[in-house]
């Protein structure tokens, strides 16, 4: 290297324009500004002569010793790369270098130290919400620990009665049997009925289901009707009200013939009880006693309808012969089963029943209508002074439950005949029952601490968790069934993931995502196949009624390419629109633009703007990345598709996939976000202007010549970190240069409304782009095809001129280029 060259370094004078050399000239022993098109030199081989020299420095202008520079004689100087480049003037005053530096240092510590605010700002509430989780996923009381501890601590307590007094601990001892046998029973018979209950609401729902979707036919549905009321004896009729219909009722014939009743009679109690029915279609869960009304045990149940049956309301008679049975009175024990307002739905006592007695005067009634717990028990005296002991268990689908009482004055018979004999076994069973409890403890804490690790990681997110290898799934109890629930669950995540957005689906699970619409600044990108007509319809004439199988074969395949880049860089797919595709990058950031509303000398504003900006511009950066990754994985494509082409050349009807072309267009701007479509329908999805400039923007790339156009926004965005520029002085940080940005302007201007004047910038290249680390997994190393790497990176293109070789791209003849035609019109509000 002569004296007359030197290699840009970080700092050094660069020009205000490069054209095609790395290279800059010294000879005329000052520092000037390089600019195209301005002083021309004549060219005589390797040897240039100026043909305008530059002006001299201002007298008043003194160079510090340190960057003087010695006189030296003149040199040829080495053209680069064969092509002219220009010198221009300087104005009437040169800067130093020094003082270039200067400035260019103190604006980079400024931006460091709002940068810095804004990653500790950024860290503090990652910090803040990391410890709720954490705080949220820890056990603060295991269920082995409460196990042993509660059931040991009534143990010892009841042998420490029994030494303290003999009568009295017997007297508790069968008073605590007798509650326990009560509170079983209670337990048991509401398990029963709500399991009958539920069971008949799920065949109700179900049947609906095929009712109104699956059945196409009379014949088909009286069929289906059959079948359910034979199946299902003690549902009696099922009556369906949509909101804007009239009901059907269905009813089983066989059942109102044997206990004459009339259908006319079901419709009349249903239109008697209309105030509990719409009730149910807000939502509200209603049981009544039917049986006054039709004078045979029955209940009626009145539920909202499903999303799958409608927006109206479900009621269905239902039996009670079968379920009365638990609440037979073979025992001490007596059970009745109540709704919310008192009233007796189910009682051993059949005239109680009959009569639809209230029983809400009942202190164990009122207990439980008051209790915020879904069952207890409690001793109570009725208006008689008998004393009872009664316990209540709510029923879970949300009314009523079911209440057992039993005579204290009965269980307590026998107490005198009991012995002392008795307190030595006790203390040996207490001490085995403490032993047993903690071995059974253990069985149920380890499995369940697996399964809460499990439900933690999928509520972070992560559906595909290596914790549910540990589950195990061969417990026959209900932990062996959460089990595989759980299981199942994971598949189901990911089945809704892949039928909507991982993304969005991740965002949803875990709850941070503004399902109300709000605004962001987001980057917005558009692509579509070039010709995607001309393909389709060579699709149809080569395979005819097998096209559309082969057309979607190939979109797949395309599409599942294009998308890898998208999810590589954070981006989400928005929407497939035949072969377009809509990505953004930034809707799920939970960042707002409160700071926005602040005093503007805040220094919380400054450093959340800061951080705003930092996140902005980030996304911007991931969608470019995103844009040059297609372009490798397009010609990737291009190349299977081509031998896959040839692999099936001698088949009957010769498979092939066609080679194509896209258009890719961003834009950054403001948008409305959130889920939007109706009640049965909704996509997360973003609107607005911003979106519709990037559309604009990939439209745009067929007359411009190009397949990557980004918008002036954007441009402006990323231009200061990461494309040489005058705004930069062409030095780009070396953190940041392994993102570099290629770019080149569109030399024609557009109208953007609101905005004036604006240009599109086609993206050349990213030259640092590492192919095989960013297709590259944690399991397996990406192989980068060695004919397709000159798409992009070190072997890519250095300019649009490349680009439009590479691709097989027409150069446009941009006199004739109006990209404010009607056709391709950009009309883009100010924001």
């Amino acid at each position: 290297m002569t004296a007359a060259e030197k290699t840009l370094d970080y700092g050094d004078f660069v020009p205000a324009k490069k054209k095609n050399s790395p290279k800059i000239d010294e000879s005329q022993g000052s520092f000037v500004r390089v600019n195209p098109n301005v002083t021309k030199l004549s060219i005589d081989g390797d040897k240039i002569t100026l043909v305008s020299k530059l002006s001299p420095l201002p007298e008043k202008f003194e160079e510090p010793e340190s960057l003087a520079q010695p006189e030296k004689p003149s040199e040829p100087v080495k053209i680069i790369g064969g092509d002219d480049f220009d010198f221009a003037e300087p104005d009437a005053f040169v800067p130093r270098r020094s003082d270039e530096i200067k400035k260019f240092l103190a604006d980079d510590r400024r931006s460091l130290r709002l940068e810095k605010n804004a990653v500790q700002l950024l860290q503090k509430f990652e910090d803040k919400e990391r410890s709720k989780e954490q705080k949220a996923a820890r056990v603060k009381h295991p269920i082995g620990v409460k196990l042993v501890v509660i059931i040991s601590f009534l143990l010892i307590v009841a042998v420490g009665g029994v030494t303290y007094a003999v009568s009295f601990f017997v007297t508790q001892d069968t008073r605590s049997n007798a509650e326990e046998n009560n509170l079983a029973i209670n337990s048991r018979t509401a398990s029963d009925t709500e399991n009958r209950i539920n069971s008949a609401v799920s065949s109700v729902t179900m049947f609906l289901d095929l009712m109104t979707g699956a059945v196409k036919d009379d014949d088909s549905a009286k069929e289906i009707e059959k079948l359910f009321f034979d199946r299902n004896r003690d549902i009696v009729a099922v009556y369906y009200s949509r909101a804007a219909d009239r009901g059907i009722l269905l009813a089983s014939n066989k059942f109102l013939v044997t206990h004459e009743i009339e259908k006319e009679n079901v419709l009349s109690y249903i239109q008697q009880e209309s105030e509990s029915g719409e009730k149910a279609r807000n939502g509200s869960f209603e049981i009544l006693n039917a049986t006054p009304f039709f004078n045979s045990p029955l209940i009626s149940i009145f539920c909202p309808a499903t999303s799958s049956s409608g927006d109206g309301f479900v009621t269905f008679l239902y039996s009670t012969e079968g379920i009365g049975e638990s609440f037979a009175s073979g025992s001490i024990n007596q059970s009745f089963f109540v709704n919310n307002d008192g009233i007796a739905l189910i009682h051993s006592d059949l005239e109680k029943m009959n009569s639809g007695v209230d029983l809400s005067s009942l202190k164990i009634v009122q207990e439980m209508l008051s209790s915020p717990s879904s069952n207890g028990q409690i001793p109570y005296k009725d208006e008689n002074g008998d004393e009872y002991i009664g316990a209540f268990h709510k029923l879970g689908i949300g009314t009523g439950g079911v209440i057992t009482v039993v005579k204290t004055s009965v269980i307590l018979e026998g107490v005198k005949r009991i012995t002392y004999r008795n307190i030595c076994i006790m203390f040996a069973v207490v001490a085995l029952a403490i032993l047993i409890i903690y071995f059974f403890a253990k069985s149920l804490s380890k499995p369940l601490k697996a399964l809460t690790e499990v439900v933690n990681e999928v509520n972070k997110g992560n559906f595909n968790t290596e914790l549910f290898d540990d589950l195990k799934l061969k417990r026959k109890d209900e932990i062996g069934v959460l089990e595989r629930s759980t299981k199942n669950e994971r598949e189901i995540l990911n089945m809704v993931s892949r039928l909507t957005n991982k993304g969005v689906t991740k965002a949803v699970i875990t709850k941070k995502i503004d399902f109300d619409p709000h605004l962001k600044d987001i980057t917005i990108f558009f692509s579509d196949i070039r010709g995607f007509t001309a393909i389709s319809d060579g699709f149809k004439n080569r395979f005819g009624e097998h096209s559309a199988a082969e057309i979607i074969g190939f979109l797949n395949d395309y599409m599942s390419r294009m998308v890898t880049c998208i999810n590589k860089t954070g981006g989400i797919v928005d929407k497939f629109e035949g072969d377009a595709i809509m990505a953004v990058w930034g809707v799920l950031r939970t960042d707002s633009l409160d700071w926005e509303k602040m005093n503007e000398n805040s220094v919380t504003r400054l450093t959340m703007e800061e951080a705003h900006r930092e996140y902005v511009k980030a996304d911007a950066l991931s969608a470019v990345t995103c844009c040059i990754a297609m372009r490798y994985s397009l010609m990737k494509y291009n190349k299977d598709a081509a031998a896959f082409t040839e692999a099936h050349k001698n088949d009957p009807l010769a498979k092939y996939k066609p080679h194509i072309r896209i258009g890719a267009g961003l834009n950054s701007g403001r948008a409305t976000v959130g889920f939007m479509g109706s009640f049965d329908k909704m996509e997360f999805t973003s609107i607005g202007d911003s979106v519709n400039f990037a559309s604009r923007a990939e439209a745009s790339n067929k007359p411009c010549g190009t397949d990557i156009l980004i918008t002036q926004d954007t441009y402006d965005i990323l231009k200061k970190d990461f494309i040489r520029c005058e705004e930069n002085n062409f030095i780009i940080k070396p953190a940041n240069i392994y993102n570099e940005i290629v770019v080149e302007k569109i030399p024609v201007e557009f109208e953007v409304k609101g905005k004036g004047k604006q240009h599109f910038y086609g993206v050349v290249n990213m030259p640092n782009f590492d192919i095989a680390k960013f297709f590259s997994t944690e399991k397996e190393e990406y192989e980068v095809d060695l004919d397709c790497e000159r798409a992009v990176g070190p072997a890519g293109p250095k300019n649009l001129k490349e680009v439009r070789e590479l691709l097989g791209i027409d150069t446009p003849d941009f006199e004739k280029v109006n990209l404010d035609a009607e056709e391709n019109k950009i009309q883009v509000a100010a924001p």
